[in-house]
């Protein structure tokens, strides 16, 4: 019995230990390619326990890192293959934005799908740059994605889905 239990402990912890390090890997790429550290935001971890509690709009979680004083990124196609190398795993790209006049560029990236994903946004811009990870429920992101325009509700608590709109 207790080999079984600390089977299933390590392979959760395992699972558990892959989803994290994708997070970190794209800061740690991010860090190592353009030589700087993300900039510490205090009470971060708070407002994430706060998000993992409340669950606004169907988010569990979530992480972010800003970098500031980043280089200007002057070859687009840098940036391209250090974000195609990232994507290499559980990570799958699914919008990309350039604004190439301004230097700026956006990345949106999920995770597997299951009854909850993960949606990674990385923003470039000419001197910093912005990574997030979003934990979120999949039919709540289904409902927003379905209904914009009443979207607002579920981050304001409203438990009304059926109200057509009004």
């Amino acid at each position: 019995m207790n080999s079984r239990f600390v089977a299933l402990f390590l392979a959760a912890a395992g699972a558990a230990c892959g989803a994290q390090n994708e997070f970190d890997r794209v800061v740690s790429a991010v860090e190592h390619h353009y030589g700087v550290k993300r900039t510490h935001i205090p009470l971060l971890g708070m407002a994430n326990f706060i998000v993992k509690v409340a669950h606004p709009a169907g988010t569990s979680g979530f992480k972010l890192a800003v970098f500031e004083d980043l280089p200007a990124v002057e070859d687009q196609g840098d940036l391209d293959r250090l974000m195609d190398e990232i994507c290499v795993g559980r990570l799958h790209p699914m919008i990309v934005t350039r604004e190439r006049h301004r230097g700026e560029s956006t990345y949106i990236l999920t995770g597997e799908f299951g009854k909850s994903t993960r949606i990674f946004v990385a923003s470039f811009e000419p001197h910093e740059a912005t990574v997030i990870e979003v934990t979120v429920n999949f039919d709540t992101l289904l409902k927003m994605i379905g209904s914009p325009e009443n979207a607002h509700r579920m981050f304001q608590g409203s438990r009304d889905d059926n109200d057509g709109g009004r």
